[in-house]
């Protein structure tokens, strides 16, 4: 004869099946906003590092164009400062004040959560993991 384990009147395979669910639905909700954060946040910042170290042979109108996508994603993640440091940085090489807009691209770049975030050992291992 099979039993089944009731616990409060439902069977434990059912239960059990729940949990799963559960966890499911919390990593589905862990990868998602990962996503989300791949697509502004560390987006921004190799766009960002990309301009910099290349903007000698960018057209300025090139700089201004990427430094407002910059700017868009910020505000997106709900990174006020550096949004608004690169809309000004945007600004600035529109006007050909490129002082200015080397001041206020190392400003935003200083306020910039991705800068600070260290990158875990875990982090850089599961990089070079291959997942077909």
């Amino acid at each position: 004869m099979i039993r089944c384990l009731l616990v409060r009147e439902v069977p434990f395979h059912r239960l059990e099946s729940a949990g799963l669910e559960i966890s499911r639905k919390k990593l589905r909700d862990e990868v998602l906003e990962r996503v989300k954060y791949v697509k502004t946040c560390v987006l921004a910042r190799e766009v960002c590092l990309l301009v910099r170290t290349n903007r000698a042979v960018l057209n300025p109108k090139d700089v201004q164009d990427m430094c407002l996508s910059i700017s868009k994603l910020c505000k997106e993640e709900g990174c006020k400062e550096p949004s608004e440091a690169c809309q000004k940085a945007a600004d600035a090489v529109g006007s050909g004040d490129e002082a200015k807009y080397l001041d206020l691209c190392a400003q935003s770049c200083m306020k910039c959560g991705e800068a600070r975030k260290p990158t875990s050992p875990a982090a850089s291992e599961s990089r070079s993991t291959y997942v077909a």
